[in-house]
């Protein structure tokens, strides 16, 4: 391969360049629609048999998922940057810096599992005694749960990394691959693990936990392999994964952004678990449940996110204006009405998918006005989604972080908290809504100034 593709050979125009839109589109996102579908269903089948043991099992997954998602924040934003600056390299010809954004993208995953392995391993039990109080089992589920997750996570940020290095070049349907073999993988042993069928010791919330970790590993493995064999648009050299000041800052300047975003969902979802367990440990496992359950409605949106922003990102680097504008537009008319089928199913069967969680009376009642309240807000969340990634994307990562933290900290946890003081639980879920109302204004605010500024950049790199 070295020999076909040498290092500082640009490769043949590639397909971000050439293939109509729609089709491109298409060809880009679909896989990875499907393999984050495939992630959702994983996700929530891992709660599904959790919940068979007890609420209280239930209940601490779901007091776990903060840490988890401040994982994913870090092992997402770092990819974000990576596939930003590198979709960008290639769209410039700029075959040497795709390389070195590569090589150092892998160094860093690797960084942050050394520290999140830390994190797993010495402040796990403090994290669930914040949230669950005395409630001793929770907590004794819960730091079963996360101390694994987090101190074997090198699966979870190589897998990022890898895929995410694939889906750059245009190769997501080789990502979609390794993603649906960490899932099936991860499927297949949750109930062996949790259960102990087949003469094997029942682990129950641990062995969720060690079941969701060999899928992320395998998965990372795969996708590796694939790098290496079938992506010749990049070349991983060991000898080059280390650190690179500049290329890391540059991978940073727009996946910190997109790290911050994500962690500021953990402080919400922190905080969130908070005023709800002051009304009842029940509202938490509903608040739990319905993560997972939106999980099938926003992860088909997430990929088709990430089958867009290379497009665009190439595009950009290209100087097409023309077919960034065309990508941004079809991207967002798909997102919410996806998110509008989503709303729908929300409002039409509560119970049914509350029933999937071996749902108590208490949780349906709860639960089903909870969904209906919150699913409200879908469409507008597509755009917000979309918009986001677009100023990522090309550059302008600080307008989605502004928006993320009006969102999430500046309105949602402010009138949530407000709300709780009436002592009406019903009233608490309606600062979601009211939350994304904001979000779309700022949305569509900082999309019209980006949008502004590219025509700018590329009209005055074509004089």
């Amino acid at each position: 391969m070295a020999e076909k593709f040498p290092q500082g050979a640009a490769p043949q125009e590639n397909k971000m360049g050439v293939l109509p839109i729609g089709r491109l589109l298409t060809n880009m996102a679909v896989p990875m629609m499907i393999s984050m579908l495939v992630q959702a269903c994983y996700n929530v089948v891992d709660s599904v048999f959790v919940a068979q043991i007890s609420e209280d099992a239930l209940n601490a997954v779901s007091l776990a998922f903060p840490l988890q998602n401040l994982m994913i924040a870090f092992g997402a934003g770092t990819a974000v940057g990576i596939n930003a600056l590198l979709s960008r390299s290639l769209g410039e010809k700029n075959q040497a810096m795709a390389d070195r954004a590569a090589n150092t993208g892998i160094f860093l995953a690797l960084c942050n599992f050394a520290l999140f392995a830390l994190i797993g391993i010495f402040f796990s039990r403090t994290f669930f005694e914040l949230q669950a109080g005395g409630e001793q089992v929770i907590i004794d589920y819960g730091v079963d749960y996360a101390s694994i997750c987090l101190g074997c996570s090198i699966g979870i940020f190589s897998q990022f990394c890898f895929e995410r290095l694939l889906q750059s070049t245009g190769r997501t349907f080789l990502a979609m691959c390794t993603q649906l073999t960490g899932a099936l993988i991860n499927i297949v042993l949750d109930p062996i693990l949790i259960f102990g069928w087949f003469g094997l010791p029942r682990m129950e919330v641990a062995g969720a936990a060690i079941a969701t970790v060999a899928g992320q590993i395998v998965a990372a493995a795969a996708a590796l392999v694939l790098n290496l064999k079938c992506n010749p648009d990049i070349h991983i050299l060991p000898r080059e994964i280390r650190w690179h000041g500049k290329v890391a800052a540059e991978i940073y300047r727009v996946g910190f952004p997109s790290i911050v975003m994500q962690s500021i969902g953990s402080a919400m979802v922190f905080g969130m678990n908070k005023i709800l367990f002051s009304f009842t440990k029940t509202a938490t496992a509903v608040f739990g449940a319905y993560f997972k359950l939106q999980s099938f409605v926003f992860m088909p949106v997430f990929g088709l996110n990430n089958g867009m922003v290379p497009i665009v990102s190439y595009n950009y680097g290209a100087a097409s204006l023309p077919r960034v504008k065309r990508t941004i537009k079809l991207t967002i008319c798909t997102a919410m009405a996806i998110m509008a089928v989503g709303c729908l199913i929300f409002q039409l069967f509560p119970q049914q998918l509350l029933m999937f969680f071996n749902a108590s009376e208490e949780m349906l009642s709860i639960g089903s006005v909870a969904l209906r309240i919150i699913s409200v807000s879908f469409v507008l969340a597509g755009f917000d989604i979309i918009a986001g990634s677009v100023c990522q994307a090309i550059g302008n990562p600080l307008y989605s972080l502004i928006t993320s933290v009006c969102r999430q900290l500046v309105v949602l946890l402010p009138v949530a908290w407000l709300l709780s003081h009436t002592g009406v639980l019903t009233l608490v879920w309606l600062a979601f809504p009211i939350s994304e109302l904001v979000s779309l204004v700022l949305s569509a605010i900082f999309l019209r100034r980006t949008m502004r500024a590219v025509a700018e950049r590329i009209g005055s790199r074509a004089a």
